[in-house]
């Protein structure tokens, strides 16, 4: 698909989304309501226009450089770089350099080392030479933070696959993980799904050790360029930390004594689980980074480039590829229609748009095609459950998720669909099988249940962020407010998620957001999720959560919170407004009762006054979770969807009922 420079991929005339917008307020009339119903015709307008014409939508998915240098890293390992490729990256890459050289996670962040590494790598790569004032700051800067022995695993692994580093010198990942049973401490399924899927192909990587020809030597990097890789000390030997490095010690003594026979045998077995995860559009798993190193694992594994799971993998890396106007190609880490489908719906149904509008039905017809029925690895801890969730992505059946799933089941009960019958056989399956993926604890995590081992994280290879996936207050808090919906208020599940989520409430009454930037995003999800399970506007909790965004509304009437709050607590509720995080805020006051309070008007004049003439709203700031404070995401529809639910609940009132 071709992406229009808003980030979407298709457009309906804004003829035909007048058509259903709530109608202009009389002019000259200034109080917060009529503002808000200008506001939000102006962004139904934009929404409607923005569908694609089989259904669904997608804003870009920014995340940060490495995306584009491990992609160019790739292409010079397989020998298929191209020079259009090339230069249209590294102007990305370069357009995405700080003042002081380096490169950031997110949006007005830090300067990261191993991202900072790798995008130099790419830009030498596309041939811009050390000496240049932009190369010679960025290098310098490594230098003085350690240089290349203090990047993560994963950026010295890309620099071992051409001589950089030696593979001596990283941490050990044993293909025979794969004969693990479950039942045993660090099986591949103790990880995450995106942890497992990028392991289990390193495995086979990390076990033939490739070394490329370098185009380039990289002492720059190094802070002594005559002894390359220090040795980093061990951790006491009473800590986890430690009893994990001198695992990893046997692990290297383990590599030298394996029999061959032995090790064969596990890559093959990697191998097959990689090819049996490999969804129809050549993609594993919707994301970029476990296709990438899929591709490089069955590769070395002896799969020419034209072998159709190559091929397939390799031309799927291609359409996370977004072209844009100036020439530059920014990668995206995955792609988010499921997920941008069902929130644009739910915000043009509450928004006002009559529930059977062609386009809502439209939008239906194309969720409901996207419906999972197959098992996938979720089922290896619920065996017993019927599939019935959604995915993220296009193309991702082996990983459904709850979070998906959850709103998905919300935007299908606003849609006055023609085919009753359909609906309702969709969402019962989907509310069954989410449902039932309920973790012990009563919480509910993104993919998988029970995903809590405490020791995939202690692992030394694991400093690339969250690699299990235990239950959060987000997640858990839409599973509430869906079967709360589905009139299972009183069911125990949800009772029990009900519970879980006040047990996690912070001490300042606010609630940590894992897969949305932060607290703000956690307190938005659980208020309304509580009040939705029939908890009483007085109960404490709920009091509590409102005292809190009130006590961090901005002084614009805003609300914005840093992705530093991840690494540090003291920025919880702190920074720059964004529409999308005041929607989050506004949607748990609502919620609260607060509707006449000074704090929603405010809420209400800030996103009315910050809106663009075409009914968006600007938001450069990375208010999306991938890992917290290590992966970060700029949702592009997020500034779309957000606010306007928010608008629109306000200005028509609650969330509607079952349709």
């Amino acid at each position: 698909m071709t992406a229009t420079t808003d980030g979407s991929a298709g457009a309906v005339s804004p003829e035909a989304a007048s058509a259903s917008a709530p109608p202009d307020p009389s002019p000259g009339v200034a109080g917060p309501r009529e503002t808000a119903e200008r506001a939000t015709r102006r962004a139904v307008e934009f929404l409607l226009s923005n569908q694609d014409e089989q259904g669904w939508w997608k804003g870009d998915l920014a995340t940060n450089v490495t995306m584009d240098a491990e992609d160019l890293l790739l292409r010079q390992f397989l020998g298929i770089s191209d020079e259009k490729t090339t230069r249209a990256a590294a102007l990305f890459i370069r357009g995405e350099q700080r003042e002081d050289g380096t490169w950031a996670t997110f949006y007005k962040g830090p300067g990261e080392l191993s991202t900072t590494i790798e995008a130099y790598v790419a830009l030498r790569l596309a041939g811009d030479s050390p000496e240049a004032p932009h190369m010679a700051k960025a290098s310098a800067w490594v230098r003085e933070r350690g240089g290349v022995a203090s990047a993560r695993v994963f950026t010295r692994i890309w620099l071992a696959l051409f001589g950089w580093w030696k593979w001596d010198d990283l941490p050990e990942l044993p293909p025979e993980l794969m004969f693990f049973p479950k039942w045993m401490p660090l099986n591949i399924y103790d990880f995450g799904c995106w942890a497992r899927q990028t392991i289990v192909p390193l495995t086979v990587v990390s076990a033939i050790r490739p070394v490329r020809p370098a185009p380039f030597a990289l002492e720059e990097l190094h802070t002594d360029a005559a002894v390359p890789n220090p040795a980093v000390p061990f951790a006491p030997v009473a800590s986890w930390d430690g009893a994990f490095q001198r695992l990893d010690r046997v692990m290297h003594g383990y590599r030298k004594f394996v029999p061959r026979r032995l090790r064969r045998t596990a890559m093959n077995a990697a191998a097959r689980w990689i090819i049996e995860r490999q969804e129809n559009d050549g993609c594993w798993g919707g994301i970029q980074p476990p296709a990438v190193y899929s591709v490089m694992a069955l590769h070395l594994l002896g799969y020419d480039l034209d072998h159709p799971v190559l091929r397939t993998g390799l031309e799927s890396l291609d359409r996370f590829a977004v072209w844009r106007e100036d020439g530059a190609r920014m990668i995206e880490a995955c792609q988010s229609p499921v997920w941008d489908t069902c929130l644009a719906t739910i915000a043009l149904a509450d928004a006002g748009v009559a529930p059977d509008h062609p386009q809502l039905v439209r939008a239906a017809d194309w969720m409901i095609s996207e419906q999972i029925t197959r098992p996938g690895d979720w089922s290896v801890r619920r065996p017993g459950l019927v599939s019935g969730g959604w995915a993220f992505e296009f193309d991702n059946d082996n990983y459904p998720d709850i979070d998906d799933t959850a709103e998905v089941i919300l935007a299908l009960r606003r849609v006055a669909h023609p085919d009753k019958a359909a609906v309702e056989a969709a969402v019962r399956r989907a509310a069954e099988w989410s449902a039932g993926m309920q973790s012990r604890n009563g919480g509910w995590g993104a993919f998988d249940a029970d995903n809590t081992s405490p020791f995939p994280n202690r692992l030394p290879f694991s400093d690339f962020g969250e690699v299990i996936d235990p239950p959060s207050a987000d997640v858990t808090a839409h599973m509430v407010e869906m079967l709360a919906l589905e009139g299972l208020a009183h069911h125990p599940r949800t009772r029990r998620g009900v519970e879980w989520l006040l047990a996690e409430q912070e001490a300042n009454g606010s609630w940590f957001g894992r897969w949305g930037v932060n607290y703000v995003y956690g307190t938005g999800a659980v208020v309304p999720a509580l009040t939705a399970a029939g908890l009483p506007l007085s109960h404490p909790a709920i009091r509590r959560g409102v005292e809190w965004l009130e006590s961090v509304q901005n002084d614009d009437g805003g609300w914005g919170e840093d992705l530093r709050s991840y690494d540090d607590p003291s920025w919880a509720g702190r920074g720059a407004s964004t529409a999308s995080q005041t929607g989050w805020a506004l949607l748990a006051l609502l919620a609260a009762g607060e509707r006449e309070s000074k704090a929603v008007e405010r809420a209400v004049t800030y996103l009315a006054e910050t809106q663009a003439a075409n009914g968006t709203w600007d938001e450069p700031y990375f208010t999306g979770t991938g890992f917290p404070w290590d992966f970060s995401i700029n949702y592009h529809l997020y500034r779309q969807v957000f606010p306007l639910t928010a608008l629109g609940r306000y200005v028509h009132g609650a969330a509607p009922e079952d349709s």
